[in-house]
């Protein structure tokens, strides 16, 4: 064999070998293999704090997302299911539930009611509600709407007081019910013992009844005062020994237009009842009746 022909066979056996990872120019595929562990510059790195799960927020919509910081302010615990933020604003509608704290600037809308267990409620605008509950003790500036009538007819509406005047009794329970008693006035008494032969003045208007206990003589009755409806009584009573003619002033009508003959003597007494049917202008007119001779 030729030293020729044994280079031309050895030529055969041998491949042109270059390096197997060096590209000058570009790659294009459509998918990789591998870890990409050897890969640089190709974006989507993300370092975290050890414990917990990030969401990376980014305005890039494309490029390479830099690394987030590790005190990211969006963060998932998966040990407590709880994802943590330090500011969230929201532009439309919050729908959640069970939360603990809420600080609200807008309007808050619940669905079954809101429950506060302390603390309260401290609103400095405008509570609208249908309805409230409760005893309303600390409410301030809320009218009753409470209508009093008398006789059937109504003398207020929307009271928020009422005022009891003098002789009503009012006791207050220790659960705030109160017990309104309330009693007839008190019938103011006057009694005197005129001297013989005298007009005696019935004050009708410091007194309703009136007593009277007379001497042996003439003693005419009068009044002065009164007011209109008013019922008025007076006692007679005769002296012990003698007689007393009594005789009344055109004020006193008595029915069919005659004066009773009262009694006399032996300390006996009568009794006359009136009321005022007209007093002032005109003249004053007392309705009057006698009952005799009590025994």
């Amino acid at each position: 064999m030729s030293r020729a022909s044994n280079l031309a066979g050895f030529s055969t056996s041998i491949q042109s070998v270059a390096p197997s990872n060096l590209v000058v120019g570009v790659i294009t595929a459509t998918s990789f293999v591998g870890d990409g562990s050897g890969l640089t510059n190709a974006g989507s790195t993300l370092s975290a704090g050890s414990g917990a799960q990030r969401v990376v927020l980014t305005s890039l919509t494309s490029g390479t997302m830099t690394t987030a910081a590790t005190d990211a302010d969006l963060a998932w615990n998966s040990t407590t299911n709880t994802l943590s933020a330090t500011n969230v604003s929201i532009a439309g509608t919050l729908t959640y539930e069970d939360v603990t704290n809420v600080d609200s600037l807008g309007i808050i809308t619940a669905r079954t009611g809101i429950v506060v267990t302390a603390g309260g409620i401290n609103a400095t605008g405008v509570i609208t509600a249908t309805s409230f509950s409760g005893s309303g003790a600390n409410l301030t500036g809320v009218s009753a709407g409470l209508e009093i009538k008398q006789a059937g007819t109504s003398v207020g509406t929307a009271i928020t007081q009422v005022n009891f005047a003098s002789g009503a009794t009012l006791t207050t329970a220790s659960a705030g019910i109160s017990t309104i008693t309330i009693t007839a006035p008190n019938i103011s008494t006057t009694s005197s013992s005129p001297s013989a032969n005298t007009v005696v003045t019935l004050n009708l208007s410091t007194a309703q009844h009136h007593e009277l206990t007379l001497t042996a003589g003439i003693t005419t009755i009068t009044c002065s005062g009164g007011n209109f409806g008013e019922s008025h009584s007076v006692v007679i009573i005769q002296p012990s020994s003698g007689i007393a003619t009594v005789g009344f002033s055109t004020f006193f009508l008595f029915p069919s237009g005659s004066s009773p003959v009262m009694s006399q003597g032996s300390s006996k007494f009568d009794l006359v009842s009136f009321v005022v049917k007209r007093v002032g202008a005109g003249g004053t007119q007392l309705l009057a009746s006698a009952g005799l001779d009590y025994q």
